[in-house]
């Protein structure tokens, strides 16, 4: 890793106290904290408007103006017409593995459906868990 050149990194240093504006730097020379902060959001091709006397403007940019908000979103479960077909699939073939008494099914036919009971109930007590944390997180 090359080592920065100590006369470069000052004229950098420099260069960059340039660039702010003289009330900035007057009101950082003498340690006061600026009377005001506005920030702006752009949208497109908008440009930062200039900070002006004892006022920082923080610009940001807008990349998904007409997006839904987090909190204005649906996260409640999908309705099976509204699933994609791997969804379905898997739905399907879970209750065939059901129907069909093989292991780890909680199912009362076959010789290994009555081993995955117990799974069965952990993984609905989990996802009560799940559904309750996140009605706790919406309520918020």
């Amino acid at each position: 890793m090359s080592r920065l050149n100590p006369s470069l990194f000052l004229s950098l240093a420099a260069g960059a106290l340039t660039l702010l504006p003289a009330a900035a730097q007057a009101q950082a020379a003498q340690g006061k904290p600026p009377q005001r902060v506005r920030s702006v959001t752009l949208q497109g091709n908008q440009a930062c408007p200039t900070s002006t006397g004892d006022e920082i403007v923080v610009c940001t940019r807008n990349d998904e103006p007409y997006r839904i908000p987090k909190s204005l979103r649906d996260s409640g479960p999908i309705a099976a017409q509204n699933q994609s077909w791997v969804n379905r699939a898997a739905q399907i073939d879970e209750v065939s593995r059901v129907a069909g008494g093989l292991p780890d099914t909680c199912s009362p036919v076959g010789t290994g459906g009555q081993t995955g009971c117990s799974m069965m109930w952990n993984r609905n007590w989990a996802a009560e868990r799940r559904a309750i944390q996140q009605q706790e997180q919406a309520g918020r």
